[in-house]
């Protein structure tokens, strides 16, 4: 393994990891875990900040906000934390073929504009191999409506592989140097952001009485 060179000014990169597991220890957080420090190994030397996301610790507070439409200041503290990242690693537990009601509900109370442009890696887990598929079926599909860039590697864990561990260590490793590749280079955590801009393209210019 060599660490990606960034090919921009060297600043802390903000790396946020959000965590779908509903059980406490959790396969999903056992993942999210390696592919986190799998990246942060390829990123080398450059200065990163992790955030941890359990939504575990957070599913009153998003049930809250999808009824009242306002967060908590947690809740709020784990979004701004999600949507300034320079990039993100998504991990959820495979109920039905498809991510958890948890994930899809804190994607949900997200601005649809946040995750533009942020680089995802997809990671998921299940009981068996036959889920394997729910992230390109489901999880890519999600983010590539929120015009998220998902690295082209997502990793998939099933209660086999954590026995057998080779092929496992071989996809996070991959997933990680592809996640790391974007996140060297990405100002995203670099930028100001005005809470109270306008949106773009919008102009008060005539914007009241205009014909």
């Amino acid at each position: 393994m060599s660490a990606v060179e960034p090919a921009t000014p060297s600043f802390r990169r903000k790396l946020a990891v959000v965590s779908a597991g509903l059980s406490q220890p959790s396969s999903t957080r056992l993942l999210a875990d390696r592919l986190a420090e799998a990246t942060k190994a390829w990123l080398g030397n450059l200065d990163v900040e992790l955030d941890v996301i359990e939504l575990r610790d957070l599913a009153q507070d998003v049930t809250n906000n999808l009824l009242t439409g306002y967060p908590s200041p947690r809740l709020e503290a784990a979004i701004e934390k999600v949507t300034n990242a320079d990039g993100l690693i998504a991990v959820t537990p495979i109920f039905t073929t498809s991510y958890s009601g948890l994930f899809k509900s804190f994607i949900d109370v997200l601005d649809p504009q946040s995750l533009t442009g942020m680089p995802v890696l997809l990671g998921a887990t299940g009981g068996t191999e036959r889920h394997s598929l729910a992230i390109d079926y489901g999880m890519r599909p999600l983010f590539s409506y929120l015009h998220a860039v998902a690295v082209p590697t997502g990793v998939y864990a099933a209660s086999s592989d954590w026995g057998s561990d080779a092929g496992l260590s071989e996809r996070i490793d991959r997933a990680a140097s592809e996640l790391a590749a974007l996140v060297a280079v990405s100002e995203r955590s670099a930028q100001t952001r005005d809470p109270f801009a306008l949106p773009e393209g919008f102009s008060p210019v005539g914007s009241f009485g205009a014909q």
